[in-house]
């Protein structure tokens, strides 16, 4: 059978560019590697039994306010978001605790002096928003380019360090300064203020919430809507070579570029150098997940009601660490991003118990144990916790390739901040999603608009190979 298109990856963006495909009327075929679809976004059961982690990806700000999955009929296949009432709490040393709720005046009570410059900015951001969507969740270098909006984007593109010395106090500074470290990179680093504020900004506008049952269910959401449309999936089919895909129209990949490299074989070999010119993979990460007798016994209530937190300091704490971390040093005290789904989703454990998600950034392809450096930074805002601890899973950078391929050495942001990686894609051509291999493109989060479950990366590739299934060229094998 020759269809008109083969994905590559059932991750968040491999089933969103099939949706998107089988959508137009393009017999689709996804092959997925493992024996389960889901990639970035899988549950799994992996302390207890009836305990259900998130492996990797756990809130979902840019998930909940992406533009495909809110136009997509996901909640006739039981995707439900659920709103913790504090999106984010940010504990600093001193005893206060930043809290980020869906309320811009709510969120500005907390930060003093500083309350009328961070209202102004998160105003103007979101009276920019259908720019943002159409520019930062889009193909940035894409046809009808609006130079003005690109202007007026342009902060988006500098180091968030120079925000944060714009802010007077800790809570402000620390606040951005912990959304912006998701991007895994030193704060001085171009594109940082980007995450930052688009981190804050789709909180406000969406907040940070879960999917009821876990991540798990956003993906089986996009399975069954792909396959009411007539699309295929296959797994347990691990692809090292496009020659043993069926005939197609297209692939699309949603790899790791070295991955596509290894692929194309002997016609990537010239790609593989251009590829290795302005992109690169970035610090890796170190994941642990709890099963819990009892929730957390955090020392501030406005903790408890919170579904993200950020452990670690204050803002020049998070700059210290980041920075060593990029370096390739283990910092002693980290930035820890953790999570508490089961306080709002109590399907997440069995009998009253309660599951926690952390992880915190290390050096690429570290082997070391972070656990007890993490769980002392928890400890350190809730005396007691060890002894809720009824198991814990931990997974280090190094062993994160075993999992997903596509997390080199650990890193599950798809990349490296950069020009190539936000504007151009791995392989710089005229397409982010093109790889110069005639009908193969990349949907990764390798690829703009970058990491984060969205499926906006499938979307804008698949949108590119439609525009060559349209024009009636050949099998490209």
């Amino acid at each position: 059978m020759l269809y008109d298109a083969v994905v590559v990856g059932a991750g968040p963006n491999g089933l969103a560019a099939a949706v998107v495909l089988a959508e137009a009327g393009c017999s689709t075929l996804v092959m997925e590697a493992s024996e389960t679809i889901g990639g970035g976004a899988r549950t799994a059961e992996l302390t207890l039994g009836g305990f259900r982690h998130d492996v990797c990806a756990t809130a979902h700000p840019l998930g909940r306010g992406s533009p495909l999955f809110r136009r997509l009929p996901l909640a006739k296949y039981g995707l439900r978001w659920i709103h913790p009432p504090v999106a984010l709490a940010h504990p600093l040393d001193s005893g206060e605790v930043v809290v980020l709720r869906r309320s811009i005046e709510e969120t500005c009570e907390g930060l003093g002096v500083d309350a009328v410059r961070y209202r102004g900015r998160i105003e103007d951001i979101d009276r920019m928003w259908p720019r943002i969507e159409e520019r930062i969740l889009g193909p940035a270098l894409g046809r009808g380019s609006d130079p003005l909006g690109m202007l007026k984007l342009a902060p988006f593109a500098r180091p968030v360090s120079w925000d944060i010395r714009k802010f007077k106090g800790p809570a402000a500074r620390s606040l951005l300064a912990g959304c912006a470290a998701h991007s895994v990179m030193p704060l001085g680093r171009l594109f940082t203020a980007g995450v930052g504020w688009l981190l804050l900004a789709a909180g406000h506008r969406y907040g940070w919430p879960f999917v009821s049952g876990g991540s798990q269910a956003l993906v089986d959401a996009l399975a069954s809507h792909f396959s009411d449309l007539g699309g295929e999936i296959e797994t347990g089919r691990r692809i090292t070579d496009l020659a043993q895909l069926p005939p197609s129209r297209v692939v699309v990949a949603d790899v790791a570029p070295g991955a596509l490299i290894e692929m194309l074989g002997e016609d990537g070999s010239a790609r593989m150098a251009r590829a290795g010119r302005g992109f690169r993979h970035g610090p890796g990460v170190f994941k642990l997940d709890w099963a819990l007798s009892r929730p957390v016994p955090w020392r501030d209530a406005r903790m408890a009601m919170a579904g993200v937190l950020h452990l670690g300091g204050d803002h020049r704490q998070i700059a210290l660490a980041e920075r060593m971390v990029w370096r390739g040093r283990t910092p002693d005290r980290p930035f820890v991003v953790v999570a508490q789904p089961s306080r709002f989703d109590p399907s997440r454990a069995p009998g009253g118990g309660h599951t926690l998600w952390a992880y915190t950034h290390v050096p690429s392809k570290s082997p070391v144990d972070m656990r007890a450096a993490v769980e002392a930074e928890i400890e350190r805002h809730a005396p007691g916790f060890s002894e809720t601890v009824l198991a814990c899973h931990t997974l280090p950078a190094s062993e994160w390739e075993s999992y997903n391929p596509n997390y080199v050495g650990g890193d599950i942001g798809g990349g490296a901040l950069g020009v190539r990686r936000v504007l151009r894609g791995p392989f710089g051509g005229l397409s982010p999603y093109g790889t110069g291999a005639d009908g193969v493109y990349l949907c990764s989060s390798s690829t703009p608009p970058g990491a984060g479950v969205h499926g906006m990366c499938g979307h804008h590739a698949a949108q590119a190979a439609l525009g060559r299934i349209k024009s009636g060229w050949p099998a490209s094998r």
